[in-house]
C-alpha cells in the first residue's frame, strides 16, 4: 500500500472467524482443565500457540491494544505463577468474548409497526339484514351489481358469507427496505426523501407521483400512474407534492417488482401517516386482503364491500358443532371461521378458520355419503348364493355355473382377482344389499371378475345387468360375454341406442319374462321401457362417468339388486374409502402375469418422424399401432390437429403403403364397431383414434400408442390409453408427443414416463388438476368442495369421517343437531338444483 493511502477495512469471513473464536476458547479451556501447566501440543506449546493467534487472527478481525498486550503477556507465560497464569486465561476469555461480540455484524432494525384501526361498527340499515335478504337489498349493491353477482351462483347475503376467497394478497407481510423481494407483496414504512409529479413525455393523458423513500435500512423508489386529463393539471400535481413532504412518514402496501436500480414499488396502496406511531386509516394497507372469483362488470372492491356488508350477520348464526365436539376436533366457532375467512388478522387466524370450514366441509360429505349407504342397505336384497333362490331362469346345470365359468378361461386368477371375488360373493350372499367399488389399475382384470359376479347372480336364479358409458365399450363386453356365455348356457343381450326397434321390442319381452338372463347395454338400460323380471345384480363399469341420479335409477329396476361399480382411474384407498363412503371398496393390486411393461417417451412435435419410424418397424414385425388425437374434427378456435385431419394425412401421405383406420365417437356405433373389428382381425394395421379407445378396445398385437397433444390429457386418462398397449408377449411403446413450450405440462407428463403405478399417477392427477376433474364430483353427487383439498387435507378428511360416524351411530335422523340437520338440507337442496347454463 502506497504510503499515505487510507487502508480499506476487509470484510470478515463470519464462518472463518467464528472457527478462530472457538479453537482459541478451547485451548483455554484445556489449559484450565490441566492444572495451567502450559501444555505441550503437536507443534508448540500453549503459549506460544495463543501469542501466535492474538498476533495473526483471520482476515478482517484487527486486534485491539488489549489482545496485542494479552500476545505480549503469554509470551512470558512460563515466567508466571499459577496464580498469574489462571488470571491471564481468564482475562483473554473475557477478552476474547467481547472480541467475538464486536466483530459481529449489526442485526439489521426489525420490521415495522403499524396500529390497524379496527372496522367501523355496521350502519343501523344492515341490522335489518338477515341470511336470506335478497343481494339487491344489501345497502351499496344494488339490482345491477346483484344481477352480475348471480352469475357466480351469489343470490343471497348467505350465498356471500360462504363466497370464500381464493387467495390473499398478503400486505401483513411487514419488512424493512432491505428485506423486499421481488415478486412478493409487502408493507413497509419509511420517510419520504423527495417528491416529484410530471406528465408522463409520451402520454399527455397520464400523470405520474414518483417518490424516494427511506427507512434505516435502505432505499427505495415508487411510483403511482394516474390516467386521465384531470390527473395531468399542474394544480393537482402540486397538490400530491403538498400531501407527500419531505420527512414525511409513509406506509406503503403492494407488489414489489424488480427495477433497473433495485426493488421498487409500482402502483402500490399508499397513506400518509401524521406521525410514525400513528395508526393506519385504510381497510387495506397492513392487512391479509381477500381476493375473489370475479366475473365481467364486477370489481374487486364492490365484491369485497358487499362481503363485507353481511359479515355482521355471522354473530347470531348458531354453530352447528356442539362445543365438546368443537374442543375435542381443535375446532374454532364457525362464526369465528367464517369472519376471519373473509378479514383474517394474521395467517394463524387465516389457518385456524380455513382447518374449521375444511372440517365442516368434510363432515357434510361424510355424512351424506353415510345416510347414502343406510338408506342403500335398509332395505332386504335376494341373497344371491347357490340354491338361495331357486328360479325358472337358472341355467341348465344349476349350481357351478361360476365354476364352469373359470374352468372355461385360459388363464387362471391372480391372488388379487381370487380375494375380490370371495368378498363380493360373501356380499351377493347377504340379504343385505352389496354396494362395493372395484378399482384396479389398467389391465388388472377387473372385468372377468365383474362376470364372474353376474355369473353368480344368474346361479341363483335372478339376472344381471351390465353398464357401460359408451357404445364402444358396451359392445367390447357382450362381445368378450358371447364368446364364453353359450358354453355356460346362459343367455345375453346388448342394448344401446343404436339397437333397432325390432331388436329391442324382442329384447324387452324377453327380459321382461326373465328368458334374458344378462343384458349388457349403454344409458338404454335406464328409460322406463326396460323392465326385469327379477334383477339381482347391477354391475356398473367406469362409474365416475355416471350420476348418481342414474345409478340409483337402475337400482329401482329391481327389488333391491346389489350394486358393483367398477373403475380403471384409482385413488388411493384412504381417500376412496372416504370419497366413495357409500360404497365398500375392493382394490384389485396385482397385474396378470404376462403384462409387459409400457416404455413411455416424450417427443417434442418436431420429433413426430421418430413416431412414424417406430410405427414402420413394428407394423413390419406384425404388431398394430395406435395414433390418438383429442379432436374428431379441426376447429377454427383451436390449433390442435385432428383425428380426420391426421387420418388423411397418414393414409395418403405418411403411411400410403398401410392400412391406415379411423374411430371417432361421431360414427355411427355399426361403423365403430367395423372399425374396431378390422383392427383386431389385422385388417387395419393403424388406427387413428379419439379417446374412444381409451376403454375397452382390447387388441393383443397392438404395441405402439403414439398421442398426440399429450398436454390436452390428464395423467389418468393418459395412463388408461396406454393401457391399450402392452397386452401382447411383445415389447410395447407409448410416445407422449407435446408443444414443448410449457415446462410445467412437461414435468407432469415425466409423471407419466417414470411411473406405471396407476395409484401413484392418479394421486398425481389429483394434485395436479383438483378432485372435480378427476372424480367428477357433480356427476357423483358429492358437493364441491371449495376450500378442501384431497390431497392436501387427508387427515382432516379421516377426522371428519370418524366423527360422522359416530354421529349417525347415535342419532341417525340428526335430531338430537338440528342446526347441522339444516345445514346438510340446505346442501342436498343445492346439489339436487340443475346447474346454471352460460
Amino acid at each position: 500500500m502506497a504510503p499515505g493511502q487510507p487502508q480499506v477495512p476487509t470484510a470478515v469471513d463470519p464462518a472463518a472467524a467464528e472457527s478462530w473464536f472457538r479453537t482459541l476458547h478451547q485451548a483455554l479451556q484445556l489449559e484450565s482443565d490441566r492444572g495451567f501447566g502450559d501444555l505441550t501440543g503437536r507443534r508448540e506449546r500453549f503459549s506460544v500457540f495463543l501469542a501466535r493467534s492474538l498476533r495473526q487472527p483471520p482476515e478482517g478481525l484487527r486486534p485491539a491494544a488489549t489482545e496485542l498486550e494479552l500476545a505480549e503477556q503469554f509470551t512470558r507465560y512460563s515466567d508466571l505463577t499459577q496464580s498469574q497464569r489462571q488470571h491471564l486465561v481468564t482475562r483473554c476469555r473475557q477478552c476474547l468474548q467481547a472480541w467475538r461480540q464486536r466483530s459481529r455484524p449489526a442485526d439489521p432494525p426489525g420490521p415495522p409497526r403499524l396500529r390497524l384501526v379496527e372496522p367501523a361498527p355496521a350502519p343501523a340499515a344492515l341490522a335489518r339484514l338477515t341470511a336470506d335478504t335478497p343481494l339487491a337489498e344489501i345497502p351499496g349493491v344494488g339490482p345491477r351489481t346483484a344481477t352480475r353477482m348471480a352469475q357466480l351462483g351469489l343470490f343471497v347475503a348467505r350465498d356471500l358469507l360462504h363466497y370464500y376467497p381464493r387467495d390473499y394478497l398478503d400486505y401483513a407481510n411487514l419488512v424493512r427496505i432491505h428485506a423486499l423481494e421481488p415478486g412478493t407483496t409487502a408493507t413497509i414504512v419509511a420517510a419520504v426523501r423527495s417528491c416529484r409529479t410530471f406528465v408522463s413525455p409520451r402520454n399527455p393523458q397520464l400523470a405520474i407521483l414518483e417518490l424516494q423513500l427511506a427507512d434505516p435500512t435502505g432505499r427505495i423508489r415508487v411510483s403511482r400512474f394516474y390516467a386521465g386529463k384531470r390527473f395531468t393539471s399542474p394544480a393537482w400535481l402540486k397538490l400530491q407534492q403538498r400531501q407527500f413532504p419531505s420527512g414525511a412518514t409513509v406506509a406503503v402496501s403492494g407488489l414489489v417488482k424488480d427495477g433497473p436500480y433495485g426493488p421498487q414499488f409500482q402502483d402500490p396502496l399508499m397513506e400518509v401517516l401524521s406521525s410514525p406511531q400513528a395508526p393506519v386509516r385504510s381497510t387495506q394497507i397492513g392487512r391479509l386482503i381477500p381476493v375473489y372469483g370475479l366475473t365481467e362488470g364486477l370489481g374487486a372492491d364492490r365484491l369485497r364491500q358487499a362481503i363485507a356488508a353481511v359479515l355482521p350477520l355471522l354473530p347470531g348464526c348458531p354453530d352447528p358443532l356442539p362445543e365438546p365436539v368443537r374442543q375435542a376436533e381443535g375446532l374454532i366457532e364457525r362464526a369465528s371461521a367464517l369472519q376471519q375467512i373473509h378479514a383474517p388478522a394474521n395467517r394463524d387466524q387465516l389457518q385456524a378458520s380455513r382447518r374449521r370450514l375444511v372440517f365442516d366441509e368434510f363432515l357434510l360429505m361424510q355424512l351424506g355419503l353415510l345416510q347414502r349407504r343406510r338408506q342403500l342397505t335398509a332395505r332386504p336384497a335376494p341373497p344371491l348364493a347357490p340354491g338361495a333362490a331357486p328360479h325358472a331362469g337358472s341355467p341348465a346345470g344349476g349350481a357351478g355355473v361360476v365354476q364352469r365359468f373359470l374352468e372355461l378361461l385360459p388363464f387362471g386368477f391372480t391372488a388379487a382377482q381370487e380375494r375380490v371375488l370371495a368378498e363380493i360373493r360373501a356380499d351377493l350372499a347377504r340379504e343385505q344389499p352389496m354396494a362395493r367399488l372395484l378399482q384396479g389399475d389398467v389391465g388388472s382384470g377387473k372385468t372377468v371378475v365383474a362376470v364372474a359376479a353376474l355369473l353368480t347372480a344368474v346361479e341363483a336364479g335372478c339376472q344381471g345387468a351390465l353398464m357401460a358409458p359408451t357404445e364402444v365399450l358396451a359392445e367390447q363386453h357382450h362381445a368378450r360375454l358371447a364368446a364364453w356365455l353359450p358354453r355356460l348356457h346362459v343367455n345375453c343381450g346388448l342394448l344401446t341406442g343404436a339397437t333397432p326397434a325390432r331388436r329391442r321390442r324382442q329384447l324387452l319381452d324377453d327380459l321382461a319374462n326373465g328368458q334374458l338372463q344378462l343384458l349388457v347395454g349403454t344409458h338404454a338400460l335406464l328409460e322406463d321401457p326396460v323392465q326385469f323380471a327379477r334383477l339381482g345384480l347391477v354391475v356398473v363399469d367406469e362409474q365416475h362417468r355416471f350420476g348418481v341420479r342414474q345409478r340409483d335409477r337402475l337400482l329401482h329396476k329391481g327389488l333391491q339388486p346389489h350394486l358393483l361399480t367398477m373403475t380403471a382411474t384409482p385413488i388411493p384407498r384412504t381417500l376412496a374409502l372416504s370419497l366413495h363412503g357409500d360404497l365398500e371398496v375392493s382394490q384389485i393390486d396385482e397385474l396378470p402375469p404376462g403384462r409387459t411393461p409400457v416404455r413411455t417417451r416424450l417427443l417434442k412435435a418436431s420429433q413426430r418422424q421418430e413416431a412414424y419410424d417406430l410405427i414402420r418397424a413394428e407394423v413390419a414385425r406384425g404388431q398394430r399401432a395406435y395414433v390418438v388425437l383429442p379432436l374428431v374434427e379441426e376447429s377454427e378456435k383451436s390449433d390442435l390437429r385432428s383425428a380426420v385431419e391426421v387420418h388423411r394425412q397418414l393414409a395418403g401421405e405418411v403411411f400410403p403403403d398401410l392400412r391406415v383406420g379411423l374411430l371417432h365417437g361421431r360414427m355411427a356405433s355399426a361403423d365403430k364397431q367395423t372399425a374396431i373389428t378390422a383392427f383386431a382381425r389385422g385388417d387395419t394395421q393403424l388406427l387413428v383414434s379419439t379417446t374412444v379407445v381409451e376403454v375397452g378396445v382390447d387388441v393383443p398385437e397392438a404395441s405402439v400408442m403414439v398421442i398426440e397433444h399429450a398436454e390436452r390429457f390428464g395423467l389418468a386418462q393418459l395412463h388408461q390409453l396406454r393401457g391399450r398397449v402392452g397386452r401382447g408377449a411383445a415389447a410395447s411403446h407409448c410416445l407422449l408427443v407435446h408443444d414443448g413450450r410449457n415446462p410445467q405440462a412437461r414435468q407432469r407428463l415425466e409423471v407419466l414416463v417414470r411411473s406405471s403405478d396407476g395409484f401413484e399417477i392418479a394421486e398425481m392427477d389429483l394434485r395436479l388438476r383438483g378432485p372435480g376433474q378427476v372424480l367428477g364430483t357433480r356427476q357423483s353427487g358429492l358437493p364441491d368442495l371449495a376450500l378442501a383439498s384431497l390431497a392436501d387435507d387427508g387427515e382432516v378428511l379421516e377426522r371428519a369421517r370418524e366423527l360422522a360416524r359416530r354421529i349417525l351411530e347415535r342419532d341417525p335422523e340428526l335430531s338430537q343437531l338440528p342446526h347441522l340437520a339444516a345445514l346438510l338440507a340446505r346442501q342436498r337442496r343445492a346439489l339436487s338444483q340443475p346447474a346454471p347454463l352460460n
